[in-house]
């Protein structure tokens, strides 16, 4: 009788609820130091304001069903160009795997949706380069190269984005 009570409290629960976490720790650096961090998510709520280094506990669910969080991270400093790098949620290995050990199809649709457990927040890690601003208004153009997945560019700047062949 304990064996069946302990498969059927396995039943009732999801695998990334188990052994995830609701928030993620993300540390945020840049180059150069001391740079304004801002953070807001997806509805536009500013949720940090800081300076870097630090690192920030952010939530990785909205508490509604299947509601991933996502996050905007501006990174700006006098005299630099100003960094923004979006961070999105993505269901991870506990999630998708560990539901078919343990959680079953109530991990799957009923408990892990709800939990933020069951995503990971993408990059893991903020290390922001900021490029010099130039001095006057002269026509210097900007030399400096960021490479990013086009998912973590924010979708109000991706028709900004010019093709390199």
């Amino acid at each position: 009788t304990k064996l069946l009570s302990v498969i059927f409290i396995f039943a009732l629960i999801g695998c990334a609820t188990i052994v995830g976490s609701k928030t993620q720790l993300m540390p945020i650096k840049s180059t150069p130091d001391s740079a304004k961090i801002e953070i807001t998510d997806e509805s536009g709520q500013a949720i940090f304001k800081g300076q870097t280094p630090t690192t920030v506990t952010l939530e990785k669910s909205t508490g509604k069903y299947w509601g991933k969080k996502s996050y905007t991270i501006k990174i700006s400093k006098d005299g630099f160009k100003t960094q923004t790098i979006a961070v999105t949620a993505h269901a991870n290995g506990w999630y998708i795997g560990g539901n078919i050990i343990f959680g079953g199809l109530i991990g799957w649709f009923i408990v892990d949706p709800f939990n933020g457990g069951m995503y990971t927040l993408a990059p893991d890690k903020i290390n922001g380069s900021l490029g010099k601003v130039a001095a006057n208004n002269s026509n210097v153009k900007d030399t400096s190269l960021s490479i990013v997945l086009l998912n973590d560019v924010p979708k109000y700047l991706r028709d900004k984005m010019v093709r390199i062949k």
